[in-house]
């Protein structure tokens, strides 16, 4: 009896003491003592304010996709809490959002300018950029593409409304009052780009980023000159103390020494320096022209796979451009350009009928990303996959064991595919299991494919960014 006692006595105790810290936290939250980090941490979530964009956040063929919204939802994984987004079209928008008192967080791809400076906080700056002006390639042909500032008197020229673009042409007008800029708080500026390739207007400015991703959906956009130095992107932080900017710092800084924001960025920009504007005009003439022939196949096989169709599809152009009675001088044939041995132990039976080959390179794909131990993780895996596909499986083992003596990590494409082209050079490949290999081409096959994979998607969705709505 006396344990009983002694026990519910404890109980209360315990009980009270929890009862007491819920209403000390309340309290302290209607005295204004707790910090905003804190705060957010009692309502278990993060409300972020975020700009649908390729470069910030958009729905992917799998899952929810973007440079920042991955930074975001880590961060927020970090902190403990869920994270809960109010997605904007428009620069302008996510701004009278954040001033408005809404969102833990704004992110929208917003560079630190003296003017928000004294509007805004801002947290750490994670992303340098460069404001574009951005003119359709054919002002070459009418010679009236601009090479100066000069050279934009007369042209028709829109930027959205509260962007730093508008307050940088704003300053220049000073010193070139002929600059004929209007400002659109409706269109963002990935809409404002296809205006431009559409001719509706004659030019617009971007941050370098995000012309670089969008020249991929737009290949005949061209980049006029630079109108302002370097700059850094940074967050929007709510008002009040620093603990939230604090937390982000310390956050970043183990992200950076990590090597995972270096993975993050290599992911979604490093891609980008492969641009070539005649491949990229024929692969979205050959979208209209060959894929829908063969589209039914790669969704049939990407399902069956567990495999992006785009992807399937994308790796599909990279071996044969969509040419289903393709043939190399080496023997591979058909649409994912298969030896005859491969095809047999996959069971295609005819290399050159399409459906037949889709469904024997999935499978391949599928096997090989199979034979990848648990270490290699998330995107890796495919990357590795795609490699292996192009190269070998024992060069992919052989890279992995060179990464390793090189203290490199072998389950990091980011670290792999620096290693890969050196499997040419002898002082290294004669000291592995499978020799010789030319490296540096599975290196551009996958970079290839991730653009090609991009530009199918963003055009099947028909700049899906611009669309869907959380």
């Amino acid at each position: 009896m006396k344990i009983f006692l002694k026990f519910s006595l404890v109980s209360f105790v315990f009980f009270l003491l929890g009862w007491f810290s819920q209403d000390y936290i309340s309290s302290q939250i209607r005295l204004g003592k707790m910090t905003n980090l804190d705060k957010i941490k009692e309502k278990k979530q993060l409300d972020v304010i975020i700009l649908n964009s390729p470069t910030i956040y958009y729905i992917g063929p799998e899952r929810k996709m973007g440079f920042e919204y991955e930074l975001l939802a880590s961060y927020a994984k970090e902190i403990g809490v869920d994270l809960n987004l109010t997605v904007v079209d428009t620069v302008n928008e996510a701004l009278e959002l954040s001033k408005a008192g809404l969102g833990d967080i704004t992110a929208a791809g917003l560079t630190m300018t003296p003017e928000r400076e004294k509007d805004f906080v801002f947290g750490p700056k994670y992303f340098l950029v460069q404001e574009q002006m951005i003119c359709h390639k054919d002002m070459y042909k009418q010679k009236n593409f601009p090479k100066d500032m000069e050279d934009l008197s007369g042209l028709h020229i829109v930027v959205g409304k509260s962007t730093s673009y508008a307050q940088t042409l704003e300053t220049l007008r000073e010193l070139y009052p002929d600059i004929n800029a209007s400002y659109d708080d409706n269109t963002s500026t990935e809409g404002l780009l296809k205006m431009v390739w559409e001719k509706k207007i004659d030019c617009t400015v971007a941050d370098s980023n995000i012309f670089a991703i969008n020249q991929r959906y737009y290949p005949e956009l061209s980049m006029a000159f630079a109108i302002s130095e370097r700059k850094h992107l940074a967050w929007v932080l709510r008002d009040g103390d620093t603990s939230v900017k604090d937390s982000l710092y310390k956050w970043i800084n183990r992200c950076e020494q990590a090597g995972k924001m270096a993975e993050l960025r290599d992911f979604y920009y490093a891609y980008l320096n492969i641009f070539d504007y005649y491949d990229t005009k024929v692969f979205h003439k050959r979208i209209g022209s060959r894929l829908p022939k063969y589209e039914k196949y790669f969704k049939e096989a990407g399902e069956r796979y567990d495999i992006p169709w785009t992807l399937l599809a994308a790796q599909s152009y990279q071996e044969s451009h969509w040419n289903a009675r393709a043939k190399s001088h080496t023997g591979v044939r058909g649409m994912m350009m298969l030896t005859l041995t491969t095809a047999k132990s996959l069971g295609v039976k005819n290399r050159l009928d399409a459906k037949e080959s889709i469904f024997g390179g999935a499978k391949y794909i599928s096997k090989m990303e199979k034979r990848f131990g648990k270490e290699v993780k998330g995107k890796n895996r495919i990357l590795f996959a795609l490699a292996a596909y192009n190269i070998g499986m024992g060069h992919m083992h052989d890279a992995q064991t060179l990464a390793r003596r090189m203290n490199k990590d072998p389950y990091s494409w980011r670290d792999i595919k620096t290693v890969l082209p050196l499997l040419s050079q002898k002082r290294y490949y004669k000291q592995l299991k499978y020799g010789y290999a030319r490296g540096s081409e599975p290196v551009r096959y996958v970079s290839s494919i991730h653009q090609y994979a991009t530009i199918i998607y963003q055009k099947d969705k028909q700049l899906v960014f611009n669309e869907t709505k959380e």
